[in-house]
């Protein structure tokens, strides 16, 4: 399971607790984490009681609910609501998730709710994202050719060809997977991890790309792509179901079979 760093030096308190409206039958707990840089005070859990009959059914809905009914200070990213644009990607019952694809019902006990881990956190539940969009611009994840496309029409591909990018192309930059890869907790400054891999493979093996070999050259790394030890939490915590461990493996086989 994942878990998410502190700032330096600090602990996390006990805050405000919010009641549920008198009469609530239906009520949920939901534990969320505060942090707010610029109070200079520690992070804390605020309780929030929410009653479910007057709530949608995922995690989302209950945290737009107290955002606009209870604590209009809680800070949060999201945006479709539909698990597209991977805005709302944090740690939801020890799980890094998408806020709009979590049931509350799934979770049995109070949930408790908390940034993407190890992340330096900007306010509340948002990270900062900053360090790992560098990454993302560094493997220019954009078609690269020097042959012109065709007058008039779109670079073609087989259906053999376009099924190689099945299982690439579907990935929302929520980073789940990254923020809950030991390597890239350990190694993140030069450590590229699966999510940023997965784009990179998901380019070099586009048949229309026409810089594979540079492409693999830039990931020619002790770090950049070798720390990556196969502990497969990308593939477990990914809330579309893709395996960044596979593609990863899959540009390491190219490796050895462009040195043979």
């Amino acid at each position: 399971m994942a878990t998410f760093t502190l700032p330096k030096n600090s602990t996390i308190g006990t805050g405000q607790t919010h009641k549920a409206e008198p009469g609530a039958k239906n009520v949920k707990t939901f534990k969320i984490y505060r942090f707010d840089p610029d109070t200079g005070e520690n992070p804390r859990y605020d309780t929030y009681e929410i009653d479910l009959d007057k709530c949608g059914p995922m995690v989302l809905d209950a945290l737009i609910k107290i955002k606009n009914e209870v604590d209009t200070t809680l800070t949060f990213r999201r945006s479709c609501r539909e698990g597209i644009c991977g805005s709302c990607a944090m740690n939801i019952d020890g799980m890094n998730t998408l806020a709009c694809l979590k049931p509350i019902e799934d979770v049995k006990k109070d949930v408790r709710i908390t940034p993407l881990p190890h992340m330096p956190v900007v306010k509340d539940l948002v990270p900062d994202l900053s360090h790992i969009y560098a990454q993302l611009r560094s493997i220019e994840p954009w078609l690269k050719s020097d042959t012109p496309p065709p007058p008039d029409e779109e670079r073609r591909q087989s259906k053999e060809e376009r099924a190689k990018l099945d299982g690439l192309w579907e990935c929302i930059l929520c980073f789940c997977c990254s923020t809950a890869c030991p390597s890239y907790w350990w190694n993140g400054d030069r450590y590229l991890g699966p999510a940023v891999l997965l784009q990179a493979y998901r380019w070099i093996a586009d048949s229309r790309d026409e810089y594979t070999g540079e492409r693999l050259d830039n990931l020619e790394d002790p770090f950049r792509l070798y720390r990556c030890h196969t502990i497969m939490n990308c593939a477990a915590t990914c809330p579309k179901g893709l395996n960044p461990a596979q593609a990863i493996g899959k540009i390491k086989q190219m490796m050895v079979e462009r040195q043979g």
